[in-house]
């Protein structure tokens, strides 16, 4: 069954494999704020878990706001979580400031964890959007300095570890400065910023929860972007917005983000792949729209990927005999 709450909407989500329980990290606020437009400056994270990604467990909330004036002070929102070479866990999240005079600046915090179950928020933030690459809130009229949905995973040489960030450059259109933003670590404690992994004028205001992942021995490159925020020229050529894959040349980049193409249209988002006990690559998401039912705030069961018969984008198994959607 998918995974929903009767009390609060649910949103985007990460993971956490243990080797025997599948653990899910969520965005949630209660569904009492009425509209859901605010459930952004209300959100905290839950955690529930599973042994097949089906069947979940909620444990209820397990981070939350920091104290006025912490670069979390608002809103606790989408990271993702690594295990460490000490054994210890560490969720990487993003951090919302929204300000009095309008915007939203956002950062990235970390947390750590022994068992999934009990975190502790370390002293953040830990990475800023840095003004010699990336757009700061004084840079346009983009109403938020973006900097968030950090994805941590380990250099492939063994080269410490990287970061990547929903980030926006410092140059450009206003709707087409949507890229990659990179961060570096040697130890999972002190972290560099680096120049983005990806081109301004790719076709997309922002790329959300960038995630790099191996589907059938190739590199893959999942990201999310509704309809609002593809650039004009997507628009007026008639594309729809969703979840997005990108074949990358190595997990590193640079990425070719204007070749993306969608994998599922924006009924549902936030994607994120992971291996299912039978070592198949599924993804999840969150179901965004429901007709006239309203948000329906739920995460989806998985959905079966593989590559389209030409090796452009990933298409669910169901689709592989039709046309790959662009």
């Amino acid at each position: 069954m998918t995974f929903r709450l009767d009390h609060a909407w649910v949103w985007d989500f990460w993971f956490a494999d243990d080797g025997d329980t599948f653990h899910l990290f969520y965005l949630h606020a209660p569904k009492s704020l009425g509209d859901p437009e605010l459930r952004h400056r209300n959100a905290r994270i839950g955690h529930a878990t599973s042994p097949d990604l089906t069947d979940w467990q909620d444990h209820g909330p397990v981070l939350g706001p920091g104290d006025p004036g912490a670069h979390d002070e608002t809103a606790t929102w989408t990271g993702s979580v690594v295990r460490g070479p000490d054994g210890i866990w560490r969720m990487f999240y993003t951090g919302a400031r929204f300000l009095d005079t309008g915007g939203n600046v956002e950062s990235i915090g970390v947390a750590l964890s022994t068992d999934l179950y009990t975190w502790t928020k370390q002293p953040g933030p830990i990475a800023e959007a840095d003004g010699r690459w990336y757009e700061k809130m004084a840079d346009s009229t983009w109403p938020e300095e973006a900097w968030r949905d950090p994805w941590v995973f380990p250099d492939p040489a063994g080269d410490g570890w990287h970061m990547l960030i929903t980030a926006r450059a410092n140059h450009g259109p206003a709707d087409d400065r949507g890229v990659i933003g990179h961060a570096t670590s040697p130890d999972l404690h002190e972290w560099t910023v680096r120049p983005p992994l990806s081109r301004v004028g790719a076709g997309f205001a922002h790329l959300e929860v960038p995630q790099i992942a191996t589907v059938d021995d190739e590199t893959v490159l999942l990201l999310s972007c509704d309809t609002p925020r593809l650039s004009a020229a997507r628009r007026k050529a008639d594309r729809v917005g969703g979840i997005w894959s990108v074949p990358a040349p190595t997990s590193l980049g640079p990425y070719p983000v204007e070749e993306a193409r969608l994998v599922i249209d924006e009924s549902l988002y936030s994607g994120r792949l992971i291996k299912d006990r039978t070592g198949r690559t599924v993804l999840l998401a969150f179901h965004n729209s429901a007709s006239d039912a309203g948000f329906p705030g739920s995460v989806s069961n998985p959905i079966h990927v593989s590559w389209s018969p030409d090796r452009t984008g990933l298409v669910p198994q169901a689709l592989q005999s039709e046309s790959t959607p662009k």
